[in-house]
């Protein structure tokens, strides 16, 4: 593993992962209980849909795609995308154990009968519905969109800078279609990360 990283030194920031996973996990299972229960108008508005966990786990896709994809063709952006988004996947558990929040938007009755609702029932069997604001998918979604479109394999290419964000769109509205987030949620772990226009504008590119 030493050897491995010696020649590919970018990769060491992939150890971020097991640090964040441990993390997640504590404060999911002995984090404070919520003290905020978030919610706004829009949330009722908002039908709930369970096919849409499909795009919410090609999340998982899309984190593998941008992480081997920036790493092999512009490790600039890998190195910017790593830093913008592991930054601010701390800052959300910091938030989470200083302002523990919790989400009742999940629908009462019997979810119907298919293969997506069974999906769904599996993912919140294992993600409870506490600790949602900000939403660490859309943060780190929306880190991945800037990063890709930005990179250099991509620039100018108007087609596929259009598929990635409608991509990182769709796994954003899934969260609230499948009353995984507050639309208060969304917005706030888009908020974290919007500094990724700067990181990620031409002129740090340039001073790489």
């Amino acid at each position: 593993m030493r050897s491995l990283l010696n020649r590919h030194p970018h990769l060491w920031y992939q150890l971020y992962w097991p640090v964040y996973l441990v993390c997640f996990f504590s404060i999911e299972r002995w984090g404070p209980a919520p003290r905020y229960w978030v919610h706004c108008a829009l949330d009722d508005a908002i039908p709930f849909c369970e096919w849409f966990v499909l795009p919410y786990c090609s999340w998982f896709f899309m984190l593998a795609f941008a992480l081997w994809f920036l790493w092999t063709r512009d490790t600039a952006c890998y190195d910017r995308l790593c830093l913008l988004m592991f930054g601010g996947m701390s800052l959300c558990l910091v938030l989470y154990l200083l302002v523990p929040s919790g989400l009742a938007l999940r629908p009462a009755g019997p979810l119907p009968q298919n293969p997506a609702a069974a999906l769904l029932q599996l993912l919140w069997a294992a993600d409870t519905p506490t600790n949602v604001c900000p939403s660490i998918h859309c943060q780190s979604s929306g880190c991945m969109a800037l990063a890709l479109c930005r990179s250099q394999p991509l620039r100018g290419k108007k087609g596929r800078q259009a598929a990635v964000w409608l991509w990182a769109a769709a796994i954003c509205l899934s969260t609230l279609f499948t009353k995984q987030h507050s639309a208060v949620d969304v917005a706030c772990g888009l908020l974290l990360a919007l500094p990724g226009v700067w990181l990620f504008s031409d002129r740090n590119l340039r001073a790489k």
